[in-house]
């Protein structure tokens, strides 16, 4: 019997334009340095084009002029079923083009790879869900849920000009959507001679920190036991040396379960005393070897410091210093964060909240969840999904307020030896064309049978798993 259309995967011509949308993309310069400084109107005109041009009727919105965000609604052919919203930011953080080897604004495809910023984060998957949506409308395609796009400014500063203004100002756009899939997930991992396809079920929040420490001004030549700097140097210090205690959320407990039993590896984590659990964690997660790297991250809060900002002359001890800091914290794990850090910086040292987001988790035994996995599964035979937490944030946080489910969703097959994680931010950013290829056949394949959502976004320290 032949395929229907819907059963059909993409066509010849979307395997073309994933690669041609990736590389146009990355052509297009919207580099983040974060305060309002970016421009995403040039991209987000590219995509709106495209969308029209398979009679996508795309809506621009902007809270400022040039931070400009592109949503569209696909009809489902089930009235009854949630609608799915796919989200993918325009935005990028900055990129030396000295540093890196084919500049980082070019779009080059080289020896079957795309490079430029953005190839993985994350214009690769605006590509994805140009090309799919596109083939959809070639073939007169309809999924069965009601599919809404999302292509948002300044994911990679606050949000504020992007999915943050979506979900406060126009949240009717995102009428009946019960979860939501973006980037940082289903890409291959290679460990232990297995393929592993990590798919996101949870973010640890963002609280990103102000310290202040204020003293007494002075000459620098004299006994000062005031000094602002002193004071912040040693709270700084204390905050980066800190430990903090194992909290094991349901996400990451399943994934701790999951890569045990593939490992053969016996995983109780059952201690009641927290020494005792960190022991039993910190032992599983080295037992894991290179997959460790998939929880490691999100088995504790965690505080970096990353900037200092103090003094004007060599000569001169000032009134105050400043520092900021990277915190981000687990679904459940927010009053702990905020006593800890009032322990660390002592009386000395104020604190505030710079930017702050919510953790967020959700189901790993929904339908959705389920049939992202089996999606994976079909076009790499051998190869085994498994939950796992984001260590960082996504758009998904903001659209959680209009009770939206996120995952992280943006599939890549890719090749032993190629560092996915280390290429977020980093230099040399790039994507083979391959795992492109990948990405619309299971992305096509997924959205068009995806079932009915269930459930609302999780956070704070909900069950979501």
């Amino acid at each position: 019997m032949a395929e229907t259309a819907d059963q059909q995967g993409p066509d010849e011509q979307a395997l073309e334009e994933v690669v041609r949308f990736t590389s146009d993309l990355i052509r297009i310069d919207t580099t983040n340095r974060g305060g309002g400084d970016c421009a995403e109107r040039p991209a987000a005109e590219y995509v709106a084009e495209r969308l029209a041009d398979a009679g996508i009727k795309p809506v621009l919105l902007e809270r400022a002029p040039g931070r400009t965000n592109v949503v569209a609604r696909i009809e489902g052919t089930d009235p009854g079923a949630g609608a799915l919203l796919v989200h993918g930011h325009l935005d990028v953080v900055p990129a030396e083009p000295a540093d890196w080897t084919v500049h980082p604004f070019s779009g080059e495809v080289r020896d079957g790879v795309v490079w430029g910023r953005g190839a993985i984060d994350m214009k690769n998957m605006d590509a994805m869900i140009l090309a799919t949506v596109r083939a959809w409308a070639r073939a007169g395609v309809r999924p069965r849920r009601d599919i809404v796009l999302a292509f948002t400014a300044d994911e990679e500063d606050s949000a504020v000009y992007g999915a943050s203004f979506l979900a406060d100002h126009h949240p009717e756009l995102f009428e009946g959507c019960t979860e939501g899939i973006s980037e940082s997930g289903a890409f291959t991992f290679h460990a232990s001679g297995m393929r592993l396809y990590p798919i996101a079920a949870g973010e640890r929040g963002t609280a990103w920190l102000k310290l202040t420490a204020r003293g007494r001004a002075g000459h620098g030549s004299k006994v000062n036991r005031a000094n602002a700097v002193s004071r912040l140097a040693a709270a700084v210090t204390r905050i980066g040396a800190y430990e903090w205690p194992v909290r094991l959320t349901p996400t990451v407990r399943a994934a701790l379960a999951e890569l045990a039993e593939l490992h053969g590896i016996e995983a109780e984590l059952s201690a009641q005393d927290p020494a005792a659990l960190a022991r039993e964690v910190d032992a599983l997660v080295a037992g894991l070897g290179p997959a460790g790297a998939l929880v490691e991250a999100t088995v504790r809060n965690s505080a970096n410091p990353t900037m200092l900002d103090a003094g004007y002359k060599v000569n001169v001890i000032p009134g105050s210093a400043t520092a900021f800091v990277d915190g981000r914290v687990l679904p459940g794990g927010e009053e702990e964060f905020t006593a800890t850090l009032d322990l660390l910086t002592g009386p000395d040292v104020d604190w505030e909240f710079h930017h702050r987001e919510i953790p967020l988790q959700a189901p790993v035994d929904s339908p959705t969840y389920l049939a992202m996995r089996e999606a994976v599964e079909r076009f790499d035979p051998g190869a085994r999904s498994v939950p796992y937490c984001m260590a960082g944030g996504t758009d998904a946080k903001q659209f959680s307020r209009l009770g939206i489910t996120g995952y992280g969703f943006s599939p890549l097959k890719l090749p032993e030896g190629f560092d996915y994680g280390a290429l977020f931010h980093g230099v040399d950013e790039r994507v083979p064309v391959d795992a492109l290829h990948f990405g619309v056949r299971v992305l096509d394949d997924f959205l068009k049978h995806s079932g009915p959502g269930s459930g609302a976004a999780e956070s704070g320290n909900g069950q979501g798993a």
